[in-house]
């Protein structure tokens, strides 16, 4: 169904604290607190690869290099080591491919019949900064294109300003124009000056109606962290006590190492539960972190590592 949102509660943000030296403590433990190791390791691994959204948002994208990371969406891991794990006859892929909204058409294409969602990046990304209703035109001709998932960039000047009607307005004006497809409401946070301020956005997203909150474009100096992570999941699980709508999370730009993955793997685990460990909720946004996860199953079954170059993208 969905996030249906609620009317804009500025009482909510209004009131919003958050401690910054506790929330970097507690951040701090995440990575240090869980030990997991052999089997639970190669099963956490598992669960981040289905978790990413396969990206590619570059200058020089072409129809030729979507299909390639489209065939890797498709086949994630070699199929040599899901032998060795027993697993080659179960459907692993990634949680979705996402891309530029002139490409599609390309990737629906090359993901025909694998369910696999297509998810298209709008309203003027990474900058957002483009009038309001060429911003929707860009969602509905991404959705009109195939895209089951739009990401969009929050308009940061709003945020900057603390024009919160202004955020929401915008970011429920968008939900409308997505229709059937999941909104994914990116934050921008490295642009956000205070944790403070990361909260109130993702509290004001919530409440237009996105189905998911992001971190970051990738595009930014500072993108995915732990402390933020914490703060904005901590907005989700305050909107699901006051409403029962669970909302997604996806932290994106700079997470490259299964490491990284499964740290962000326990947060989730610890501050919204098992649930938001699945793809339907939880999401990376990444391109390389495919990669060494895929090394790292390897190692898990043989003991030793592939060079990079044995592991390509397509």
């Amino acid at each position: 169904m969905g996030n249906p949102g609620i009317p804009l509660d500025l009482g909510w943000v209004h009131s919003a604290r958050v401690n910054k030296s506790a929330t970097e403590r507690r951040a701090a433990e995440i990575g240090t607190r869980r030990s997991i190791k052999k089997l639970h390791q190669l099963a956490w691994l598992l669960r981040s690869l289905r978790c990413i959204d396969l990206t590619t948002l570059a200058g020089d994208d072409t129809p030729s290099n979507v299909k390639r990371l489209c065939a890797k969406a498709r086949n994630p891991v070699h199929i040599d080591t899901l032998r060795l794990l027993g697993i080659e006859n179960e459907n692993i892929t990634v949680g979705a491919v996402c891309v530029y909204p002139n490409r599609v058409k390309d990737a629906v294409a090359a993901l025909e019949g694998s369910n696999i969602p297509v998810a298209s990046v709008a309203t003027g990304f990474p900058a957002g900064q483009t009038p309001l209703e060429t911003r929707l035109s860009e969602i509905r001709l991404a959705v009109a294109a195939g895209a089951r998932e739009i990401d969009i960039v929050i308009p940061r000047t709003a945020a900057l300003l603390s024009d919160w009607q202004g955020l929401y307005d915008e970011v429920k004006a968008m939900k409308e124009a997505c229709g059937s497809a999941h909104l994914k409401t990116i934050l921008a946070t490295g642009e956000l000056p205070t944790y403070q301020m990361v909260y109130q956005c993702s509290a004001v997203c919530l409440m237009a109606g996105a189905d998911f909150i992001k971190t970051s474009t990738g595009k930014e100096p500072v993108n995915a962290t732990l402390p933020v992570a914490l703060v904005m999941c901590r907005a989700i699980r305050d909107y699901y006590d006051r409403t029962g709508v669970k909302v997604g999370f996806k932290p994106a730009g700079g997470i490259r190492t299964a490491k990284q993955a499964m740290a962000f793997l326990a947060l989730m685990m610890e501050e919204l539960g098992e649930e938001w460990t699945h793809p339907d909720l939880f999401r990376f946004g990444a391109s390389s972190l495919l990669g060494d996860i895929e090394r790292q199953l390897y190692h898990g079954t043989t003991g030793r590592y592939h060079a990079p170059q044995y592991i390509p993208m397509g």
